[in-house]
């Protein structure tokens, strides 16, 4: 199976002085999910966590919402032309009488953030497919200050990152600011669907007690798995794209951007955010 990581050779210049070292890169292959053996999509990854991220993928294209949906996940052997496993592909089936919808339709409609389609048609899709209204009863409530504290969690517990300055990272927490899960991909809609699809395997889905917190921009595809698996909040340490605000306010998504130190933007779903509190202890 390939590794998280490997060793490459580099030219390192420091001060003009010049020198050979090894240089330890994340690893990045592509990963083919099939789906009840029918070819599907094609993501490039960081190896590891396969499978969740193959059931985290289905998850956000609406096929799998409870843990009784999956059957089954396996490498597929036969890959390559000598038939050998390259541990590049998997195989997700379905339990039986899981309807299937329309899968091929729909990634090109709201998955896709280049397909071309208007803002309405991504948004129409999303809410129309997900299973989970954002719905939280009672609401989660979560200061700034909390929020203000989870990206240094987050960091610590990076530890490819820490190896490789390469990678991307997703982490659940609890409304309370408790580390739950933390998973990394060269991809952040990866790191997201590793994280969407442990949750789907252990059973915890829908995830309406949590806050997502990625490493980088917020997309509409991040905001886009986060409402499919039911996670009221999202918070990422960059910017939201226009479509991503847009979808959190159809759906409900507290979504805050700009994550930095004590400063933050919220863009929808404030009323989940203790802004009032804040207020007036400044």
């Amino acid at each position: 199976m390939g590794r998280v990581t490997e060793r490459r050779k580099v030219i390192r210049v420091r001060d003009g002085a010049v020198s050979a070292r090894p240089d330890t890169l994340v690893a990045e292959e592509p990963l083919e999910i099939r789906l009840n053996g029918k070819p599907l999509a094609i993501t490039m990854r960081t190896p590891g966590d396969d499978f969740a991220l193959a059931a985290g993928f289905l998850v956000s294209e609406g096929v799998l919402a409870e843990q009784d949906d999956l059957q089954n996940i396996v490498y597929c052997a036969g890959a390559t032309v000598d038939g050998s496993n390259t541990y590049n592909v998997v195989d997700v089936r379905t339990t039986p009488g899981v309807r299937i919808p329309d899968i091929t339709l729909e990634r090109n409609v709201y998955t896709t953030s280049s397909c071309g389609l208007c803002g309405k048609a991504s948004l129409d899709a999303v809410r129309t497919t997900a299973r989970w209204p954002i719905a939280d009863t009672p609401p989660v409530r979560v200061t700034p200050e909390l929020l203000a504290d989870l990206p240094d969690r987050l960091r610590a517990s990076q530890r490819v990152f820490d190896r490789t300055g390469g990678l991307h990272a997703a982490a659940l927490f609890t409304e309370d600011g408790e580390l739950v899960d933390v998973r990394e991909d060269v991809g952040r809609h990866n790191a997201v669907d590793k994280l969407v699809g442990r949750a789907l395997q252990n059973g915890d889905l829908p995830l309406s007690r949590s806050v997502l917190l990625v490493s980088g921009r917020a997309s509409f595809e991040l905001a886009q798995k986060a409402v499919m698996a039911g996670i009221p909040v999202l918070a990422a340490v960059s910017a939201p794209s226009s479509l991503a605000v847009d979808l959190a306010a159809e759906t409900g998504l507290t979504l805050v951007g700009f994550l930095r130190g004590s400063s933050m933007n919220v863009y929808a779903g404030e009323d989940r955010v203790a802004l009032r509190a804040a207020a007036a202890q400044g």
